[in-house]
């Protein structure tokens, strides 16, 4: 067959030597031979068979502890009572220092995450600076790092405000090159002032709140843009004669801005910002606003040096790394970037009562003394704890300034935990995806262990997982109970794993006691194993009563059950139980480096009780 004839839809024919020009030269080889006539479809993968099954989940982080949702029930009065004492923030007052305690599980971090994201929402929509930062003391448990974080994350937010008054600026200077009068008369930055005045007939204390804040600039900011927003204004400011002008000069735009200097120089910096539009003049017949009218500065010259002053803040900030400096220079850092702007700030540390464990109230004491010092700022403090009675540690200073303010959260019953789980399985899961036992099952295991609301959660999540990996398409009350065993296994590993390894030996000794047949253990044998596992792994050997002590330790975490009783003439010893699954007890024990050298332990245990 000639290659003029030849068919070229068919893909055997395609001559591939001469693609668009490109010479490709595959050597003869056939294109299917090459990739294998047999690898048509790709081959099934070790995770696409479990993809393949539909998903139980919709929005599985809903159901998690980090997760702070738009409503929180059973928490309204907690909540309504934080947020009376925190307004005072959003009037520019310092609020009382609040102090919330409560059990793990009762809401008490997430209703105060809530009213905090509330807070900080509202401050924008009235234009009032509120800043609310959160520490978790488990984490961040020293003075130093506590001072050290607050304090970088402060200099990160005055570098952001920073550049966007320059930039703000810097539209401003744009704006003065772009300017051209309209006459003699209006190139005067003063003149101008005085129509624009008669044009928004600003009369009485507005007018002068004007006048006294082209007066003088503050480094502290309470002249300067308030990080870009140039619209906002603050309910019950704008002057009622605005509404009448703005159909005169037909710019459709936002009315001036009082007296607040702050306002008045972004606005200026702004060309869509309040005022008489900048083209309006042809329209109306009234010559064009100068960019200076409504701001603190006189001159081009004034703007240049406050851009400088500006860039000079900004590099005299310096970030503090998390150790090596000493606490009083941590400290000042720290105080000086809060004191820059005017505002209020909230500082929110959650188990604050592992803060003052670890580093005593010296934190505290200085966070709650601060607003005596600070010129700019306000300070308030939210400590969340569970440890009712963590107060009784503090100094009395500290603790009269720091507890102003006390709201207890109580634990959870079984039907308001029902509430919270219905709540979020609505957006957790697909529709038909629970039967109707789960959610009640759930609320009712939580409800046992003083009404906490993340073990209901935990159990509902688990729960939901353990279904999807069996590919069942609804959660139903088995899948609740495996989740029960899971969570207290994982539990009981988490603390076995913890463990120092004298009491890892204490408890190895009491496991192959167990597994040898040996019921109602004495403390004399448990000794006995234990010395010789001290000898296989080299390890000091503790006296008996020390022994005694970590087996009541052991048995105050829940991992063995220890009870002492009577034996008449022959005095009372204790007699020792393993309280959780042996086997898998004994793997995270033998999951230890130094545990894992024991080779054989069988023979002599079986020596000892042959003996």
């Amino acid at each position: 067959m000639s290659d003029d004839n030849m068919d070229t839809t068919d893909p055997e024919n395609v001559d591939v030597g001469t693609t668009d020009g490109f010479s490709t030269d595959l050597g003869g080889t056939n294109f299917g031979n090459e990739l294998g006539d047999g690898e048509d479809e790709p081959k099934q993968g070790l995770f696409d068979d479990l993809l393949s099954g539909e998903p139980i989940f919709e929005n599985k982080e809903v159901l998690r502890p980090s997760y702070t949702p738009h409503e929180l029930p059973h928490r309204s009065d907690q909540i309504n009572k934080m947020a009376t004492i925190l307004v005072a923030a959003l009037r520019g007052e310092t609020p009382s220092n609040i102090l919330i305690y409560g059990k793990t599980g009762t809401g008490k971090t997430a209703s105060a995450k809530f009213v905090s994201k509330e807070l900080e929402s509202t401050s924008q929509k009235y234009s009032v600076p509120c800043d609310v930062e959160y520490i978790n003391c488990e984490v961040t448990d020293t003075q130093y790092r506590v001072l050290a974080q607050l304090a970088n994350k402060f200099i990160e937010k005055n570098e952001e405000r920073i550049e966007q008054r320059i930039s703000s600026l810097e539209s401003l200077l744009a704006e003065l090159d772009d300017y051209e009068p309209v006459s003699e008369h209006d190139a005067d930055p003063d003149v101008a002032g005085e129509a624009g005045d008669d044009l928004f007939e600003v009369s009485g204390d507005d007018s002068d709140g004007i006048r006294d804040s082209t007066t003088s600039v503050s480094t502290a900011g309470e002249e300067e843009l308030q990080s870009g927003d140039f619209t906002a204004e603050t309910e019950g400011s704008k002057p009622d004669t605005a509404e009448s002008t703005e159909g005169e000069a037909g710019t459709g735009g936002t009315e001036p801005a009082s007296g607040d200097g702050l306002r008045s120089e972004a606005n200026a910096a702004d060309p869509t910002a309040s005022g008489p539009d900048v083209g309006a003049g042809s329209d109306s017949g009234l010559p064009s606003a100068h960019p200076l009218e409504s701001t603190p500065f006189e001159s081009r010259e004034e703007v240049e040096q406050r851009i400088e002053s500006l860039e000079e803040d900004s590099e005299s900030f310096e970030e503090v790394p998390m150790t090596g400096w000493p606490t009083d220079r941590v400290y000042n850092v720290f105080f000086d970037a809060v004191d820059y702007d005017e505002r209020v700030v909230v500082i929110m540390l959650d188990e604050i009562d592992k803060l003052v464990e670890k580093s005593g109230d010296d934190t505290l004491y200085n966070l709650s003394r601060m607003n005596s010092e600070l010129e700019n700022s306000r300070v308030s403090i939210i400590g969340i704890s569970n440890d009712l009675k963590f107060t009784d540690f503090l100094d009395p200073r500290v603790k009269s300034s720091l507890g102003e303010e006390e709201i207890v959260f109580p634990p959870y019953d079984a039907n308001q935990l029902r509430d919270i789980l219905e709540h979020r399985s609505d957006v957790a899961f697909k529709q038909g995806a629970l039967s109707e036992d789960v959610i009640p099952l759930c609320a009712a295991f939580a409800a046992q262990e003083h009404g906490d609301a993340r073990r209901a959660l935990d159990l509902l999540r688990t729960a939901g997982e353990l279904a999807e990996r069996s590919q069942a398409e609804t959660i139903v009350e088995e899948h609740v109970r495996q989740a029960q065993d899971k969570i207290e296994l994982d539990r009981v590993v988490e603390v076995v794993r913890t463990l120092p390894t004298q009491s890892k030996l204490v408890l190895f000794a009491i496991i192959l006691l167990e597994k040898n047949g040996v019921h109602s253990i004495n403390t004399g044998e448990v000794f006995n194993i234990y010395k010789r596992l001290c000898e296989e792994i080299d390890a000091d050997v503790l006296t008996q009563r020390r022994v005694t002590d970590l087996i009541s330790e052991l048995d105050m975490l829940g991992i063995v059950n220890a009870v002492v009783v009577s034996k008449g003439r022959y005095g009372r010893t204790k007699e020792i139980s393993l309280s959780v699954p042996l086997e898998e007890t004994e793997a995270v024990l033998l999951s230890d480096s130094r545990l894992s050298d024991i080779d054989d332990v069988q023979p002599f245990v079986q020596a000892r009780f042959e003996n």
